[in-house]
């Protein structure tokens, strides 16, 4: 199955990387959320993060142009009745997520492919939510996704060969190296990630060291890119905290309790880099 349409549901920083990656990769893309604002800000986003592979000249103005014109957006999520294949990137909530299949279930095409962007749900249990399991399947984006080579594909319990292979030759096509795994909480990335972040937030909460030295010496002495604390800024903090509740409730182990401190952080709106505030200060709306 060749995929010549993409619909995309959620114009966050996901949702708005994955039309960016589609559209360049010669897709028609449909990214659709509940309100026009929210549109407006993602088409600025992919319009700025274009202009910078034009300036790093990984890209033409040509082709920019033509990425941007393969993009409408619409609230309307009537107008994915055409795509051969629709990304969901909303909010890390089953129930939200088990409601949105079920409307886009009736809504496309029966060959279309449904795919989450989930960062740990099960993705058996949100395709029940449809009538088409065997061609359901997540594809799970790392961020900054224009960036970030790797999606991660989960195969649930029931889909098929072909709708795998039609996801693996999408996400060659838009330059991402697909790595498969089978459906179980977390999946491989976040099953590793969230209890080494979680430990650096337990780590700080005991006054083992501060912030700036917990993520130096995980960057220098460990060679990753970003410290952990800082790392849990950009990736949000509720998404963390949400995805450490789906593998404590997963696997019914106490090692994946999230932090105290973390869950404090949470109810107090300070959730990273997207709130202006979390383990570190940023520019922006301040909880």
């Amino acid at each position: 199955m060749e995929i010549r349409e993409v619909g995309v549901v959620g114009a966050g920083q996901m949702g708005n990387g994955i039309a960016h990656v589609a559209a360049a990769a010669g897709c028609r893309v449909v990214l659709t959320d509940v309100e026009d604002r929210f549109l407006e800000k993602a088409r600025a986003t992919i319009a700025r993060n274009l202009d910078r592979e034009v300036a790093k000249g990984k890209r033409t103005e040509a082709q920019k142009k033509a990425a941007l014109d393969n993009i409408a957006a619409t609230t309307d999520l009537g107008r994915l009745a055409s795509a051969d294949l629709v990304i969901e990137a909303v909010v890390e909530s089953e129930a939200v997520k088990r409601d949105l299949f079920a409307r886009l279930d009736g809504i496309c095409a029966p060959a279309a492919i449904l795919a989450s962007n989930t960062s740990s749900i099960s993705i058996t249990r949100l395709a029940a939510a449809t009538k088409r399991p065997e061609r359901f399947v997540g594809m799970h984006f790392m961020n900054p996704v224009p960036v970030m080579e790797l999606v991660e594909v989960i195969r649930g319990i029931a889909t098929s060969d072909a709708t795998a292979a039609a996801v693996d030759a999408l996400a060659r096509r838009m330059g991402k190296t697909p790595i498969f795994c089978n459906d179980y909480p977390g999946f491989v990335s976040n099953r590793v990630l969230m209890p080494m972040i979680n430990e650096a937030v337990e780590t700080l909460r005991e006054g083992v060291a501060t912030r700036e030295a917990i993520d130096g010496i995980m960057k220098l002495g460990m060679n990753h890119p970003m410290g952990p604390l800082q790392l849990a800024d950009f990736i949000g903090l509720d998404t963390c905290l949400a995805i450490l509740r789906v593998l404590q409730q997963g696997f019914g182990d106490p090692k994946y309790r999230p932090s105290p401190l973390l869950v404090k952080m949470v109810d107090a709106g300070w959730l990273g880099k997207k709130s202006g505030r979390g383990f570190y200060e940023y520019e922006g709306p301040k909880g």
